[in-house]
């Protein structure tokens, strides 16, 4: 199934930890709904700046497949098919570059420069919910073997 023009379902649905674990990782109607949504407003701006293909690391995750995800948060944008991690390195764009298309041009949820170094996340997490654009942006970082999340500068 098409969500748009450049992503398919099979693309935010696809999940190891959950074929490994007998998990179904399928959304709801609904889910699919915030994807397409989320797809025209985030997704196909991006793939159309860059014009190459954009790589999904993470994207829907079923409230089972979120419980087996150490750390996930029981109220994840990802179990609601509002979220989706891109990781485009080794393309010949970088996930920074990303990331800065994103917090310069688009509206969205959350942006969150996911670990990696100072210069380049290791991916990029983005969430699009159209009832709360606020536009928050983050940068994940570990201290003490814990995740916080501080604001972007």
């Amino acid at each position: 199934m098409k969500l748009s023009a450049h992503l398919d379902l099979s693309e935010v649905t696809r999940s190891d930890s959950a074929k490994r674990n007998g998990i179904s990782n399928m959304p709801t109607p609904e889910h699919i709904e915030n994807f397409k949504i989320l797809a025209e407003n985030v997704f196909e701006p991006i793939r159309e700046h860059f014009g190459v293909p954009i790589r999904i690391s993470s994207g829907y995750r079923s409230k089972e497949l979120n419980d087996k995800t150490k750390g996930a948060s029981k109220t994840s944008d990802h179990c609601f098919g509002r979220a989706i991690d891109i990781d485009n390195d080794g393309t010949s764009i970088t996930n920074k570059q990303i990331f800065d298309f994103i917090k310069d041009n688009l509206k969205y949820k959350q942006l969150i420069f996911e670990f990696g170094t100072d210069e380049n996340p290791a991916w990029v997490h983005v969430s699009y919910d159209p009832n709360n654009l606020k536009n928050e942006t983050l940068k994940a970082v570990k201290a003490n073997n814990v995740t916080k999340y501080i604001k972007y500068i």
